[in-house]
């Protein structure tokens, strides 16, 4: 992120931290963020980069994390499961998608263009024969921005915990946590 001078004491409100809290953060002195803050003050390099490191750290760990906007059941079926084992999981839980996992790692995904393609082409019945990629693994305090990224390509996104998934976020999750 590229902070300019003039934007610190917004950004410092933003945080909800005082003048004193921020220069104890960075390492300077209260008078010297007011200073700047007023524009009397021009800082030296290093006393600019120990502020916009201290806003940046501190926007960082206020950022949304996956594992606050995931739904913790994730949904999926085995690669040997029937199509019909996944066409009746999609139908009972409103989902259009769901992974296929096997020992705890997504091997693949399936959503209902890959069941209607297979049924209309009669292909196999088998989801292995049938699935796609898997969806991209985010460790659980990744931030929503980077999940807003993947979003761009892909329909879902899986939160893992010590190599272990533990949720999913679909973009619907994500506008709910975002907008309540």
């Amino acid at each position: 992120m590229v902070i300019e001078l003039k934007e610190i004491m917004g950004i410092r409100k933003k945080l909800g931290l005082t003048q004193s809290q921020l220069a104890k953060r960075a390492g300077v002195s209260q008078s010297l963020v007011a200073k700047i803050e007023a524009g009397r003050l021009d800082p030296t390099y290093s006393n600019a980069m120990k502020l916009f490191s201290a806003l940046e750290d501190l926007g960082r760990r206020n950022e949304v994390k996956a594992e606050e906007v995931m739904s913790q059941k994730i949904i999926s079926v085995t690669p040997d499961s029937n199509l019909s084992d996944a066409i009746s999981k999609m139908r009972k839980h409103g989902i259009s998608q769901l992974p296929i996992v096997q020992d705890h790692k997504a091997i693949g995904t399936i959503t209902e263009s890959d069941i209607l393609d297979a049924l209309l082409n009669k292909k196999s019945n088998i989801v292995e024969d049938v699935m796609e990629s898997p969806p991209p693994v985010v460790a659980s305090d990744s931030s929503v921005s980077v999940i807003s990224h993947l979003f761009k390509h892909f329909q879902m996104v899986l939160v893992s915990k010590k190599g272990r998934l533990i949720g999913v976020v679909t973009k619907s999750d994500l506008l709910a946590a975002l907008y309540k």
